[in-house]
């Protein structure tokens, strides 16, 4: 099939598909059993999934994201709390990159649009990612989440407006892993070989 034909196949769907905005089923939120507190349950079901939440203690969480880039080879950074800085070996993600161009990177740091303490994922949309391959073509990735956004479960997730307006967004939970049928399970097999989740509010 020819590209003419088949924008015109397309052009063809696209002015006749119906003008119908049909109502989202609604969804019960089955609160019965919400955690009381969403950060603890998010911190346990991270790391039970992989993940590690990456601590601060005293320090400002910029610091504590510094301090785990710093010497890491390429790092590609899609939040301002770490801006491009070629003498320090970090790359800012831009939208005019290729996806290609992240091959390299060791560490990507991006920021959630939120979090789901039933299963310690962190939802990244296109807006946050800026280029679709930040969150799985480096080694490992940190993910900066502000602990306010974090909902109790995947009901209330679903609920959110990212999956409206956005026309990509993906649950990351832990870093890549696969197991074999006698049960050994490796990490990074298809995506990121680590996963870290610092909390920091978003300003």
């Amino acid at each position: 099939m020819s590209a003419s034909s088949r924008e015109a196949i397309f052009a063809a769907i696209r002015a006749n598909r119906p003008k119908v905005e049909a109502p989202l089923p609604v969804v019960p939120l089955f609160d019965a059993n919400a955690p009381a507190d969403l950060v603890a349950a998010f911190k346990k079901m991270a790391e039970t999934m992989g993940g590690k939440i990456l601590e601060h203690g005293e320090d400002s969480p910029i610091a504590a994201l510094r301090t785990a880039v710093a010497g890491r080879g390429v790092i590609a950074s899609a939040v301002k709390e770490l801006p491009g800085d070629d003498a320090q070996g970090v790359r800012a993600i831009t939208p005019d990159m290729l996806p290609t161009s992240l091959a390299d990177v060791e560490v990507s740091v991006v920021r959630a649009a939120f979090g789901v303490a039933e299963t310690g994922s962190v939802c990244l949309p296109d807006s946050r990612l800026i280029v679709n391959t930040a969150g799985f073509l480096a080694q490992h990735l940190i993910v900066l989440l502000d602990p306010t956004q974090i909902v109790a479960n995947l009901h209330h997730a679903y609920r959110r407006p990212e999956w409206r307006q956005h026309a990509y967004a993906v649950f990351q939970t832990g870093p890549s892993a696969t197991a074999d049928i006698e049960g050994v399970l490796i990490h990074g097999a298809q995506g990121v070989r680590s996963l870290r989740v610092l909390f920091c509010p978003e300003t």
